[in-house]
């Protein structure tokens, strides 16, 4: 199994419902998404995926949250933008964007990482 990955960084600021303590106040972050795609073969250049075209796919996703107050934009309006919540919303969005990326040669997102400051992170991945 191949895989490769790419990484964004984006600001936003953030208010958690239903928590007490002081992240339920508004406040920001410098985040920092990594994108991991796998794949079982290479194409006929060697390549699992183009990185240019993985950096463009991450980069049009990212380019919707940076420097805003996540609250205010769906699907966050509705649910909690945790880092939990964020790295399933990068995961969700990544998929749809590889999904016909290179149909000779089918890849998947493997998981997405999401720093929401330089020692906290968090992980969504399918088993």
């Amino acid at each position: 199994m191949y895989e490769v990955s790419v990484e964004e960084t984006f600001a936003a600021g953030h208010a958690l419902r239903g928590y007490r303590g002081k992240c339920e106040k508004v406040h920001g972050h410098n985040y920092r998404v990594l994108g991991v795609i796998q794949g079982e073969r290479l194409d006929s250049n060697g390549l699992l995926v183009d990185f240019v075209e993985l950096k463009r796919i991450l980069h049009a996703i990212v380019e919707r949250l940076d420097h805003v107050f996540l609250n205010d934009l769906p699907p966050f309006d509705q649910l909690n933008p945790t880092a939990e919540n964020m790295a399933r919303f990068f995961y969700e969005q990544l998929s749809q964007g590889v999904a016909g990326l290179a149909p000779e040669n089918p890849v998947r997102v493997a998981e997405v990482k999401i720093w929401e400051t330089d020692t906290a992170t968090a992980t969504y991945r399918l088993p």
